[in-house]
């Protein structure tokens, strides 16, 4: 062996691209596949994936994941339509590989990628409604207990303070 052969070799190994090497705990890069913006361009709410796991990220927070996107993509949908409703300009744009997905689950529902979408939607506004609903309710109950319970107050008074 030459005395050259060890600089030789530490110099070839200098100029060889550095091998990159996943470690065991180390995160996978978040994909974004679909994204919810405002006026501002600013995302508001997205759906990536990660490995194999879809997650949804409202406000900067990662709030759930998932095996099956399309309803996340149902609820920013619903979100949009909401911000809509209340004068906001949003935009919803989501990446081919969604598209093929809502476009797979829409031909075994036998429907477009639109209607399947629209139904999905709609289940999102029908449970707002009855939430809504509910509430509503709620405050008519609070409301009338609180005018039968008025008058027991003011006849027990009598004008004398109470201790």
């Amino acid at each position: 062996m030459s005395q050259n052969s060890k600089a030789k070799r530490d110099k070839r190994k200098k100029q060889q691209a550095k091998r990159p090497f996943l470690r065991l705990n180390a995160q996978q890069q978040v994909q974004n596949h679909a994204v919810l913006t405002n006026e501002d361009g600013q995302a508001v709410a997205a759906i990536g994936l990660q490995g194999r796991e879809w997650l949804l990220a409202i406000g900067g927070q990662t709030m759930g994941n998932a095996d099956n996107p399309v309803p996340m993509l149902a609820m920013l949908k619903h979100l949009s339509n909401v911000q809509e409703k209340e004068g906001r300009t949003v935009n919803l744009e989501y990446s081919e590989l969604m598209q093929k997905l809502l476009d797979t689950l829409a031909a075994e529902a036998g429907q477009t990628a639109d209607e399947y979408l629209d139904k999905l939607v709609a289940e999102f506004e029908t449970q707002d409604a009855e939430e809504g609903e509910d509430a509503a309710e709620g405050d008519v109950v609070e409301a009338a207990a609180d005018a039968e319970a008025a008058p027991a107050d003011a006849a027990d008074t009598d004008g004398k303070p109470q201790a």
